[in-house]
């Protein structure tokens, strides 16, 4: 890598990274505790069906949000199929578009209709307001996303399914360690669907939690997850293949073990980034409130074209050339996606401010991987893309790697 911003050949013969920064690459943890526990599960030969890392691990997930309840299931989509099928929800539910699709799969999965809602362009969370407009006497259900782990309207949401009679479901993917109001994520709404994909800062190398405080719920999911099994041979309801292994929540139990280490390094690292942009005209770090806590899984900014010249895509492709594989998320929303589209192929919901966002935001590389140096890099890269953007958008359209 060349550190020396006079050296950073932007759009010269060679990367200004010598390897690739990822977005969401997998974080390890404590490799010989990790093994210790595989071995053990080798040793045991109890892989699947409810064994002991996975009823450890639903009790230490319990215990750290402070939910009555955990169900561990083989990954989050699967969570929120069950979760949602679990609570009754039928016809239509209100839901961003912006959100990765599987939020919207698991309802449509299901025969359920997603009504996209509109988001707050500050929050990148559900609209209160939107949400209320858009119920209908066919609605039954609301699913929250607390996008980047910013947690979302949580007590106008309740409010509102309160009032309706609505179902609330909080997708929490992104908000495993974080809180609202002094209260953890995981214990709102009727329950809460954790993702602990490889990507995210807590895995399992894959899975997901369903948490909830409702015990009849929960022992509704239980059931569900497990083909409907209530003893042996002994089937009581409708279900499906939901369960964790053995080795998955032994990689969750060795990840939960480091997580006060691993949120102070993406803490660290969002730091340096919002010191390398500051005062940068045109990128606009999304911010985290330190009045609750947060786990500073993903760095965010937002592109303004009008201010640093470039769009969103064009800063992508620059740092895509100098092997930094920073991603636009939620592009272009799910309300555009295939199969939520009218016949015309138009979206069905006209959704303004999603829409804005959407071509907006670029998530850069976070976690582990990433040296102070590194992230100054990536800084200046954008500094200097915004700096020479009259320049590189004209040898970009004569399809031209430009130099500094």
């Amino acid at each position: 890598m060349k550190t020396h911003p006079d050296e950073l050949a932007i759009f010269g013969a060679q990367p200004v990274f010598d390897q690739p920064l990822h977005v969401g690459r997998p974080e390890v943890g404590d490799r010989d505790a990790l093994m210790t526990r595989i071995e053990d599960i080798l040793d045991r030969r109890w892989f699947t069906n409810d064994g002991p890392y996975v009823r450890q691990l639903e009790q230490r997930i319990a215990d750290y949000v402070g939910a009555r309840n955990c169900v561990a299931v083989c990954n989050g989509t699967v969570g929120l199929e069950i979760a949602s099928r679990a609570l009754g929800l039928a016809g239509e539910v209100i839901v961003p578009a912006f959100t990765f699709v599987a939020t919207v799969h698991a309802l449509t999965w299901q025969g359920i209709t997603p009504v996209f809602c509109e988001i707050d362009p500050q929050t990148h969370n559900l609209s209160p307001a939107a949400v209320e407009a858009a119920v209908t006497p066919s609605t039954t259900g609301v699913v929250g996303v607390h996008v980047w782990g910013r947690p979302c309207s949580v007590d106008e949401l309740t409010d509102i399914a309160n009032r309706h009679r609505l179902k609330l479901l909080f997708d929490s993917a992104h908000a495993f360690g974080c809180s609202h109001g002094g209260q953890m994520i995981g214990t709102f709404g009727d329950a809460e669907v954790f993702s602990f994909h490889a990507t995210k800062f807590v895995h399992a190398f894959e899975g997901g939690a369903i948490v909830t405080n409702d015990d009849e719920l929960a022992e509704t999911m239980r059931l569900m997850r497990n083909f409907g099994f209530a003893g042996y041979d002994n089937v009581i309801h409708l279900g499906v293949n939901g369960k964790m292994s053995e080795v998955s929540a032994a990689m969750a139990i060795t990840a939960i073990d480091d997580i006060d280490r691993l949120i102070s390094q993406n803490r660290e690292n969002y730091e340096e980034y919002r010191k390398g942009l500051q005062g940068a005209p045109g990128y606009r770090l999304v911010e985290y409130s330190t009045k609750d806590r947060r786990n500073y899984q993903y760095v965010v900014v937002e592109v303004s074209e009008r201010d640093t010249g470039i769009s969103r895509d064009i800063a992508l492709q620059i740092l895509h050339a100098e092997n930094v594989l920073a991603r636009r998320y939620f592009f272009p929303g799910c309300h555009r996606m295939g199969p939520y589209l009218a016949a015309d192929g138009t979206p069905r919901a006209r959704l303004p401010a999603t829409d804005a966002v959407c071509e907006n935001v670029l998530v850069l590389p976070t976690g582990g991987q990433m040296t102070p140096a590194e992230i100054d890099g990536v800084c200046s890269i954008l500094r200097l893309a915004s700096e020479h953007s009259t320049a590189i958008v004209g040898r970009l359209e004569h399809g031209v790697r430009t130099t500094g």
